[in-house]
């Protein structure tokens, strides 16, 4: 156990050993610290020792991440208010709801949950894992017009998340201006179907409107399978992924 002063720079250590626990203290000096910049200038002094240590795990690691899942026809990242990325992710969702019932009236994924960029080119599930890296569940929920619109000025408080199915328009200042779910305004007594992440449906990332769910289709398929899975479908058809910003939300200017 560790214990530390704030009065004084002062830790009190307890330390087992062959005759039992005892206590040391021990008095701080001094304490510096110093920026080291990992690059890959790195890899060109490898440590040996550290190289033949980490060998076996990596051959593992490599053929985990390697296999190559479809080829993107862009380079996509994510970005608020709307970005490539976010729209294709909540596509994906959105489109994995017709196995659960029927396509969902929107797809709904959070910026913060998309870790790194699709690249051009090949697309292996290395990429796939570094995008979605969470133990984040596919789910598929049902929300009340009321509650959607309330949804929807969460979304534009934070300037945007990744959404598929509807239109936003907001103010600089993140204020929802306009709400649409398939080109129509949000019928207030209407249930609408959402395919978004477990994560969301409990209220997280400002999302609080998504615990008044009046009904959750909670699956046992991380999201990053989900969007792996639509990959591979693509491959198989020839296709190459692809997105297009198409102003799913915008922000009006002054």
């Amino acid at each position: 156990m560790m214990k530390k002063k704030r009065a004084g720079v002062q830790i009190l250590l307890l330390l087992a050993c062959q005759w039992g626990v005892r206590a040391q203290r021990f008095e701080l000096k001094s304490v510096t610290a110093q920026r080291f910049e990992i690059t890959n200038q790195l890899d060109r002094t490898p440590d040996e020792e550290a190289e033949a240590l980490l060998a076996p795990y990596r051959v593992a690691v490599d053929s985990m991440m390697a296999p190559v899942l479809g080829v993107s026809d862009m380079y996509m990242k994510s970005g608020r208010p709307e970005s490539l990325l976010s729209n294709w992710v909540a596509d994906v969702l959105r489109e994995a709801s017709v196995r659960y019932g029927r396509k969902a009236d929107m797809g709904l994924c959070n910026m913060g949950g998309l870790r790194s960029a699709l690249p051009k080119g090949k697309v292996t599930k290395g990429d796939i894992l570094a995008i979605a890296p969470f133990e984040n569940m596919f789910c598929v929920l049902s929300l009340r017009g009321a509650d959607l619109q309330i949804l929807m000025e969460q979304i534009a408080s934070v300037g945007g998340e990744g959404v598929s199915g509807v239109r936003l328009e907001i103010s600089p200042d993140d204020k929802l201006l306009r709400a649409a779910v398939g080109g129509k305004p949000i019928n207030p007594e209407k249930i609408y179907t959402i395919a978004t992440l477990d994560y969301l449906a409990e209220g997280n990332d400002k999302m609080e409107a998504l615990k008044k769910a009046v009904s959750r289709q909670s699956t046992t398929r991380p999201v990053r399978d989900i969007l792996m899975d639509y990959i591979v479908e693509q491959e198989k058809l020839g296709r190459k992924l692809t997105a297009r910003m198409e102003g799913r939300i915008t922000v009006k200017k002054p």
